[in-house]
């Protein structure tokens, strides 16, 4: 038998892949609560309030094995997970040009890219198409966070490490101070990074460049410098064939409709 599988042992043995996560969003009817998607989790809600971490350590796995859902629309179904996408991140961070590394915490910065999605391990992954508004999706993720920072770890050491992640956390989301604008900015060249892999390993088959969009959102001239090389590295890539240039907006080959949602999505409002 497979590792990836398993069956019930009776006569209608159904067999599950235990190792992927399906985003739960689907699933939830009316209101989306917490509780909601805690009832979902198959094996079974951590115990809340308790003095031992280990519950949290159980939810982090949904993180290992729930999938991003913008690669998975367009077909790519084994792609990356939310936790290699911040693992890469925190590395990348490592990096940070030293015009920009003298001026940050880089410590935090590290912790802020493993912190900044892990509301996703209930949230899911919402992609800027899923038709959930950002205030929604700002409540669903925060109380989230407080769920996990309180519930699960306000009674570890006192809540000190929770309190701490759930600090870190609102900053990112707050956006205004350099640590956090510099991770958003390697939250974008992540993305744009997997963007070009794939399509090299789809050998042309495979036009991803509507992710190329986020290229415009970059702040920093840091992050814009290492954005630039790579999109350089993609159209040579590209060279002699037709394909979207998401950073061009509907210039580029993206529908208004989808530049529309992308803008509200990476709205500061």
């Amino acid at each position: 038998m497979s590792p990836s599988s398993q069956t019930n042992g009776g006569p209608h043995d159904v067999v599950t892949d235990v190792g992927i996560v399906p985003n739960p969003n689907p699933t939830i009817d009316g209101e989306w609560t917490v509780e909601k998607v805690l009832e979902t989790i198959p094996t079974g809600k951590p115990a809340e309030g308790t003095s031992s971490p280990v519950g949290y350590f159980h939810l982090l796995e949904r993180l290992k094995t729930t999938k991003r859902e913008g690669w998975r629309r367009l077909g790519i179904d084994r792609g990356e997970s939310i936790s290699d996408h911040m693992y890469r991140m925190s590395i990348m961070s490592m990096f940070a040009p030293p015009s920009l590394a003298a001026r940050i915490d880089m410590a935090k910065c590290m912790k802020m890219c493993l912190i900044h999605d892990m509301a996703e391990s209930l949230v899911g992954d919402i992609t800027p198409v899923d038709g959930v508004a950002k205030p929604e999706k700002s409540r669903r993720e925060a109380a989230t966070m407080d769920y996990l920072t309180q519930g699960l770890l306000g009674g570890v050491d006192g809540g000190r490490v929770g309190a701490e992640i759930r600090a870190i956390w609102q900053e990112y989301e707050d956006s205004e101070t350099l640590e956090s604008l510099f991770v958003h900015d390697i939250d974008k060249m992540e993305l744009l990074l997997q963007m070009v892999e794939y399509e090299k390993r789809g050998k042309g088959k495979l036009d991803l460049g509507e992710f190329a969009y986020i290229k415009t959102k970059i702040v920093l001239d840091e992050v814009k410098a290492w954005a630039e090389e790579l999109m350089n590295e993609r159209e040579q890539f590209w060279a002699g064939q037709a394909h979207i240039k998401g950073d061009a907006g509907v210039d580029g080959g993206i529908t208004a409709d989808k530049k529309a949602m992308q803008d509200a999505y990476y709205s500061k409002e």
